[in-house]
């Protein structure tokens, strides 16, 4: 494999189209009054619904995380209960707070009854995106939501209601219905054809006879009753895992790094171990990832603009997790392709040279990552001179993390070009230049036809 950037140093160390659907202090909404209706009254409520609504409210309940110091809301969400001692799943977006900055917030749950009291995190799984409470207090038996067992599969078109409490109004059920898995989706999810709004994000989402198959996550801000649910699976394994686990206090920020490196380490190895497709520009092949692996689109420039071709490929992994502020452990690819017979060298140059300009990377240290450090080397692939730049930056609050970007173009062609580049958030500093090398190596100059 090609020797890469040996003189790029280790950095010292110091954290797509879908919406998580959990409401902070900052995505607060004013709500208007509905305008005067004219016209017929609005059809009667489904009883479907309301029987669902009904049957679960009392184990229902919204989760708040507050900070310490004033005791006013900085996010909100749902849970539900799922054992008569105060078990409560919930998503682990919604209570990130709790475990990655427990001196600054504290947690409480609140029923439909409206009672606030406090939470304590037991246990989470970042990958699938849950976490499991405990009711501090000692209290009466409370009602719980069952699972649905794994025998009784579910039929693409069945009925679901999803329980929640939308951007902090109070409860609410909204009817969809069941679409199956997501496609290319990096962990299970299923496709809800149904209203998953901010502060639905951690309730349950039931069949018609009252038991969970899913868990509410996110929906696509692009779309319509577009939205995704964690498989009732994961929740029942995290609970019967940590059930009777004590709470997490200063352990719990090593343990989402160490799921964090776990999850980088299965994203490589799927990326490194599937095929590259080969997408040919002219003589220049390079490489896109399988459509198995990732979404990808292309475009291409205006056919009314006869100057020069231009064509464009983007692609991403559904892979990314939410840790606290950041979204990471995911990889985008994407393209651009040149083609100017109509220029002179030098005019294809000076444009060329541009394009590569317009690139940024992360050079300023933020307060969750440390500057970029860049090597730049001038390399040769299969008769293909090129140029490439590799930047790295380190997470400083999730040891061993790193966001690892490398551009690439080519230089062996006087009006024609290819750019490309390859971004992989959140992973070790092996894997970072793992990935960056099997990517150099997908690219290959073909000869032109």
């Amino acid at each position: 494999m090609f020797d890469l950037f040996p003189r790029l140093r280790r950095v010292s160390v110091a954290l797509f189209v879908a919406g998580l659907c959990g409401v902070t202090a900052q995505a607060q909404e004013t709500t208007k009054p509905p305008a005067p209706r004219n016209g017929p009254e609005p059809a009667q409520v489904s009883h479907d619904a309301q029987r669902a609504y009904e049957s679960s409210r009392d184990k229902l309940v919204q989760i708040r995380t507050l900070l310490r110091n004033t005791d006013t809301q900085s996010s909100v969400g749902s849970g539900f209960f799922v054992s008569r001692d105060g078990l409560i799943i919930t998503n682990f977006h919604v209570a990130s707070q709790l475990a990655l900055e427990p001196d600054r917030y504290r947690g409480v749950y609140v029923p439909v009854d409206g009672k606030q009291a406090d939470v304590e995190l037991l246990a989470f799984d970042v990958l699938h995106d849950l976490a499991l409470l405990r009711v501090k207090e000692a209290g009466p038996d409370r009602a719980a939501l069952t699972f649905r067992g794994k025998e009784a599969a579910l039929q693409r078109g069945e009925r679901l209601y999803s329980l929640g409490n939308p951007l902090d109004i109070g409860f609410a059920v909204t009817e969809g219905t069941f679409n199956g898995l997501v496609q290319r989706s990096f962990y299970p999810r299923i496709f809800f054809g149904g209203a998953i709004n901010p502060g639905m994000s951690g309730g349950p989402v039931i069949d018609e006879a009252g038991q969970v198959i899913g868990i509410n996550v996110s929906k696509r801000l692009d779309g319509e009753l577009v939205s995704f649910l964690v498989p009732a699976e994961f929740a029942q394994a995290l609970l019967a895992r940590a059930a009777t686990a004590t709470a997490l206090t200063r352990k719990a920020h090593a343990e989402v790094t160490r799921q964090l490196m776990a999850h980088q380490d299965q994203v490589t190895q799927r990326f490194t171990s599937t095929p590259f497709k080969s997408q040919r520009h002219g003589g220049y092949s390079v490489p896109v990832p399988d459509d198995a692996l990732a979404r990808c689109w292309g475009r291409a420039r205006d056919a009314d603009f006869k100057a020069f071709d231009l064509e464009r490929t983007n692609c991403q992994l559904d892979s990314q997790l939410f840790a606290g502020e950041i979204t990471t452990g995911f990889i985008r690819v994407r393209y651009e392709a040149y083609d100017a017979p109509k220029f002179s060298a030098l005019r294809f140059a000076s444009m060329y040279s541009d394009s590569m300009a317009n690139e940024r990377f992360a050079v300023r240290a933020t307060s969750r990552m440390t500057g970029a450090e860049c090597s730049e080397r001038f390399i040769d692939r299969d008769g293909m001179a090129m140029r490439a730049v590799v930047c790295m930056n380190a997470y400083r609050k999730f040891h061993g993390l790193y966001n690892v970007s490398v551009l690439v173009t080519s230089v062996n062609r006087p009006t024609q070009g290819v750019q490309g580049r390859l971004d992989a958030n959140g992973f070790s500093f092996d894997n970072s230049l793992a990935l960056v090398a099997y990517y150099l190596n997908g690219f290959k100059w073909e000869g032109a036809r």
